[in-house]
């Protein structure tokens, strides 16, 4: 409760819940009433409040917006029968965005802060968490530079903030990926482990043109060759192939996706062989030709799942088995949605009740 007392509540004068059709909400468009803030100066974490949601005062001459001093995370909770918000792996997220902290010379988050600033937003928005099937309360932890100076140099003061967004399914239909062999996502040595919002802006380019070719996404290879398949747009990517679970092995030009995580260890937990490793295009492109890959997928917070139906090489594409014969991604979804709405047990404490 260390934090807890210090954070000041501003309530909304009229709550926007009553407008929202539940019934049809997409993807990141809407917001809750309120958002979490805290400041860093000084060398310390101060000024916790929840204020209602919205525009926000911020330095012209902010890093965050010269230079992309920001990192984010990106998380769910679900509502249970008992009106509980459980969220999941809320601890790995932390850790994870904490990393990126370092990576981005930014401080450090403390566990009592970030727990007790979700549990406290969650509580007051509680309402807000959609029952619908496959519905979820999308959680945008972020940080970003909060000085006031034009100039390359580690800032001094930050902005922590978390807003909530009720959300549906990320993807509705398979999608399909081209695996890009010009444009590059992370290399040796960058920021790919982290969460750092230039990641993203980056990729927005190339991927754009393989949405004018048709293609939903890009499989991003390895920076310097081009060689090895690394990650499936904003996800990890995995295969079944030869009846084993495979994905390229965590490196720093690779996110260390919770999602990814949670794949891995009920697949071993199942008995699945596992291997985490580098994975040629050639390779893939065999066993697709040969028919031994039997499902493709991207794993990540916003769609848990997302079958790939198809994947194109240099003018070919090279198509899957239906995604109704997809044995492996099928079952590790139900039992993901499962454990994170608690109508199956959490035998890994993946689950926080707030």
């Amino acid at each position: 409760m260390l934090y807890l007392e210090k954070i000041t509540i501003e309530r909304v004068k009229n709550s926007r819940l009553p407008e929202i059709d539940f019934s049809n909400i997409p993807f990141g468009k809407i917001y809750t009433d309120h958002m979490f803030l805290a400041d860093y100066n000084g060398g310390e974490w101060k000024n916790f409040r929840i204020v209602p949601y919205g525009y926000m005062q911020i330095s012209p001459a902010t890093p965050a917006l010269h230079y992309g001093q920001s990192i984010f995370e990106g998380m769910k909770a679900i509502k249970d029968n008992a009106g509980n918000a459980l969220v999941f792996r809320a601890h790995d997220n932390l850790n994870r965005m904490n990393i990126s902290a370092e990576r981005m010379c930014m401080p450090q988050i403390p566990e009592e802060l970030f727990m007790e600033s979700l549990r406290t937003l969650i509580d007051l928005d509680r309402n807000w968490i959609p029952t619908e099937e496959g519905s979820s309360l999308y959680i945008r932890p972020f940080m970003y530079s909060a000085d006031e100076y034009i100039g390359i140099r580690p800032s001094e003061n930050f902005t922590f903030q978390i807003i909530l967004c009720p959300v549906g399914s990320y993807y509705s239909t398979p999608v399909k990926v081209k695996i890009e062999t010009h444009y590059t996502r992370a290399v040796a040595g960058g920021t790919g482990y982290a969460k750092a919002g230039g990641n993203y802006g980056g990729a927005i380019y190339p991927a754009k043109l393989a949405q004018d070719k048709g293609y939903h996404q890009l499989v991003w290879t390895d920076g310097v060759e081009h060689k090895y398949i690394e990650e499936s747009g904003t996800m990890n990517v995995m295969f079944v192939m030869d009846n084993t679970l495979i994905t390229p092995a965590l490196s720093d030009s690779i996110l260390a996706g919770i999602t990814r995580d949670s794949v891995l260890t009920l697949a071993r937990h199942w008995g699945m062989k596992v291997e985490e490793r580098k994975i040629s295009v050639t390779e893939l492109l065999a066993g697709l030709e040969r028919g031994a890959v039997t499902e493709a997928f991207g794993a990540g917070t916003a769609a848990t799942i997302a079958h790939i139906e198809l994947i194109g090489y240099e003018g070919k594409d090279y198509h899957l088995p239906p995604v109704e014969k997809r044995e492996f991604a099928n079952k590790v979804y139900k039992e993901l949605d499962a454990i994170k709405r608690a109508t199956k047990p959490d035998p890994f404490g993946w689950i926080t009740k707030m």
